[in-house]
């Protein structure tokens, strides 16, 4: 399904299959607006950059109600945060969040459970303004991004 782009939305740009089924596990919360959209998988954190950069910038600038969260995989590197948000255009840094595991949503699954069920858990937490999953330890590195993405986000989610 795709959204209402003349309307304030959110599309989703996952890195590869475990994301994408994280990011769909957040979908199926039954308080969602139907004004998010998680886009096909990239094939890597680096595609996202890519594919963000090619394909999502002009839009962007075409559509100032468009939202986005770039769906990387940490991989234990500290500075893919720093990396990420330096692709971002100054005029788009409001409305563009990176987000993901530490590690790879693989580690998360098999302390957590079902992807699916993963990503139920964190659009729950970020209706209820909690950090139950979120606070996870694979995920707490996220909190800033989750600040801001609650902030400006959050209303448009849960209407």
């Amino acid at each position: 399904m795709s959204v209402n782009r003349h309307k304030q939305h959110l599309l989703v740009l996952p890195e590869d299959d475990a994301n994408r089924q994280l990011a769909n596990g957040f979908l199926l919360h039954p308080s969602l607006s139907p004004q998010i959209q998680v886009l096909e998988v990239a094939g890597g954190w680096l595609k996202v950059l890519d594919r963000f950069e090619a394909d999502h910038v002009g839009k962007m600038n075409a559509y100032p109600d468009r939202f986005m969260v770039l769906l990387i995989d940490f991989d234990g590197h500290q500075d893919r945060l720093d990396r990420a948000k330096a692709s971002i255009p100054d005029n788009l840094k409001d409305r563009v969040f990176v987000l993901g595991v530490w590690t790879e949503p693989e580690a998360l699954k098999a302390i957590l459970g079902s992807y699916e069920g993963i990503g139920l858990a964190m659009a729950k937490d970020c209706l209820e303004e909690t950090a139950t999953t979120w606070g996870h330890e694979l995920l707490r590195h996220n909190a800033g991004e989750m600040e801001r993405l609650r902030q400006q986000v959050r209303p448009i989610l849960f209407q």
